[in-house]
């Protein structure tokens, strides 16, 4: 079907030959992409086409976004804040080549321990949540859909962990994956994101290890330890056997999501270059050659333009 509608589809501009050219000096276990693709400030970096209205944009630009050099892979936030249906990732695998792989991040109802103290929670607010990391409901409402609309191009799940208003015994934490993990699929790739640097223990570490599907999603977020520092605390190696590696750039340390994204739209240009995270994803890069596939996702809020931050990560490469 996918190769029907491009026969009704107008060609995309041609590729930048500059950027071609510099996307030979990828490493082959090397996937670089964005956190999201729907950014119309992106004009000129990643967007040529002109679309008709903002939410043909939204609908259509996954297309012109995945025929960029540089970029195999995309984040799938969506995803987070409500399940898709197999229709849904049937229409977003329609736009890509064969080869592209999608991050998706798991429903945030399933990865949520305890819901915030907010009054959009109601009266689940500061409660447990009882579907937390629940096998059935994953299956059901998650992996069965993108399975049959989406199979050929499913990277890593995301599992993102947000902050809990209540403390987490770390161990007892470090339980709750190990026994979602016993109850899923194991030829699916589980990436584990933690935003609680008490997370990051060695049970936790360990349990990934057992499971050949699963990893910890190394990350540049305000509260976590840096890449670098994730690295050494052994992150690599708590990849199962064949598992490959997610690395998510989203907040320098000690930033606010709101005051980045205010200071830095349209996200046309670096603001602030962050030239501790460039080198850690270069020793990363480098620590994981022979070893596992890795995904860099890049998020607009680390320097102003993840089109722009991929680009300078690549040109650093030996």
């Amino acid at each position: 079907m996918s190769g029907q509608m491009d026969l009704f589809q107008d060609p995309l501009p041609a590729p930048d030959p500059e950027l071609v050219a510099l996307a030979e000096a990828i490493p082959p276990h090397v996937r670089f992409g964005t956190s999201s693709w729907t950014f119309e400030g992106w004009r000129g970096l990643v967007y040529e086409k002109r679309y008709a209205t903002k939410q043909a944009f939204v609908r259509e630009s996954l297309r012109e976004y995945a025929a960029h050099p540089l970029f195999d892979t995309v984040g799938v936030d969506r995803s987070y804040y409500a399940p898709l249906t197999s229709e849904d990732w049937r229409a977003q695998a329609a736009q890509l080549p064969p080869g592209f792989r999608a991050c998706s991040k798991v429903w945030g109802e399933l990865t949520t321990r305890v819901f915030p103290r907010h009054e959009r929670y109601g009266e689940r607010a500061g409660q447990p949540n009882p579907f937390f990391l629940d096998p059935p409901r994953f299956l059901e409402s998650v992996l069965i859909p993108l399975i049959e609309g989406f199979d050929d191009h499913a990277g890593p799940l995301i599992v993102e962990i947000p902050p809990s208003p209540v403390a987490t015994e770390p161990r007892a934490f470090a339980a709750s994956i190990d026994r979602f993990l016993r109850g899923v699929p194991s030829e699916v790739p589980l990436a584990f994101e933690l935003r609680e640097p008490a997370l990051l223990s060695d049970a936790y570490l360990s349990v990934l290890r057992r499971h050949p599907h699963a990893s910890h999603v190394i990350n540049l977020h305000t509260r976590m330890p840096t890449v670098r520092e994730q690295m050494e605390r052994g992150a690599i190696d708590a990849a199962g056997a064949g598992a490959p590696l997610v690395c998510r750039l989203m907040l320098p340390p000690g930033r606010r999501y709101a005051e980045m994204k205010e200071a830095y739209a349209p996200f046309d240009r670096i603001v602030e270059p962050q030239p501790k995270m460039r080198a850690d994803v270069a020793a990363l890069i480098e620590a994981t050659r022979g070893v596992c596939e890795l995904y860099v996702l890049v998020n607009n809020k680390v320097e102003g333009s993840s089109p722009l931050t991929v680009r300078g990560l690549v040109e650093a490469l030996p």
